[in-house]
């Protein structure tokens, strides 16, 4: 339930976030215990599959506010840390959601690529376990190791990037980049961005950049909200070359959504080896036999196919 403005007010504590009382300070032997690492990952693990436990309606309203006023979510969490001694969510409905709509767009993605069904399901186990957890939890962990290493004050050396905070930032800066990419691209992927034309890599280009740009945006919001991190505004420094690249993508024709259609279509339709009868179908282009050279381009395109049947096609064609 979310509570109002006012409710909040009277239930902080009077410590400020900096205190050693509420930071990651010194603790009693009981509450140590309790605000482990451990502790805290089997909590968060435990009420994943405990659906009335979650608040589904705030979660909901942290995903609005990331679109509108992303600094809004991280004062939230900044209650967190004075009432619950932690940064990182302890309530997976967030996840929850971000996972349904990660199939939903995918889903539609597929549609879109005219791929079937196994296809579509293959795409959706990369998007959910590759794109979002895999790359998650690397890009987690190197902000972590480097916000830890490198950004913590001198005089806050008691205090630590929660690792699971780290998750939770980019969880919130792949929100918006999930929704412009996977949904919002989706009205535009076939009548404007793949017509091999000026206007089609240049929307598509640029809803890339927007993408990119906010996930750099909410990232920099989530690490500037710690107050014991100093020189956050390197997390920005990423823009002077995602801006470099759109410029030189335009200059070049280079379409970014193309060749991520193109990988999700073709990623898991390519075998991986050849038949022996294609394998000898390849040394006969030796004999640089027209038919067979134009037959192995269509079927490097179309994922290996036989070259032996193709070049029978085009012969017969040409005679």
């Amino acid at each position: 339930m979310v509570t109002s403005r006012g409710e909040r007010r009277k239930m902080l504590p009077s410590t400020s976030v900096n205190s050693p009382a509420q930071g990651n300070g010194v603790l009693s032997s009981r509450d140590a215990a309790r605000h482990t690492a451990g502790a805290k990952r089997y909590k968060y693990l435990r009420r994943l599959f405990r659906f009335r436990q979650m608040d589904f309606e705030f979660a909901a309203w942290q995903m609005l506010y990331l679109f509108t006023s992303p600094q809004r979510v991280y004062r939230n969490f900044h209650y967190r840390k004075q009432t619950k001694d932690q940064w990182a969510r302890d309530d997976p409905a967030f996840l929850v959601l971000l996972s349904i709509w990660l199939c939903v767009s995918t889903i539609g993605f597929g549609f879109v690529l005219d791929m079937g069904f196994f296809e579509t399901i293959k795409l959706l186990l990369w998007v959910v376990f590759i794109d979002c957890v895999g790359v998650g939890l690397l890009i987690s962990t190197l902000m972590w190791f480097i916000s830890n290493k490198y950004l913590v004050k001198r005089q806050s050396r008691d205090y630590d990037v929660e690792w699971g905070y780290a998750f939770d930032v980019h969880l919130n800066a792949f929100y918006p980049l999930l929704v412009i990419l996977h949904f919002i691209q989706l009205f535009f992927i076939n009548h404007v961005i793949l017509t091999d034309t000026f206007i089609g890599y240049l929307v598509g280009n640029t809803l890339w950049l927007v993408a990119v740009g906010y996930y750099i945006y909410v990232t920099f919001l989530g690490y500037s909200a710690l107050p014991f991190l100093k020189n956050t505004v390197i997390l920005l420094y990423p823009f002077a070359p995602l801006i470099l690249l759109y410029g030189l993508s335009l200059a070049l024709g280079w379409n970014f959504t193309h060749t991520l259609c193109s990988f999700y279509k073709y990623r898991k339709t390519r075998p991986t080896t050849l038949k022996t009868s294609n394998l000898l179908a390849v040394h006969l282009t030796v004999l640089s036999t027209p038919a067979i050279i134009k037959a192995q381009r269509l079927c490097l395109q179309k994922g290996y196919g036989n070259i032996v049947k193709e070049a029978q096609k085009i012969w017969i064609n040409q005679n």
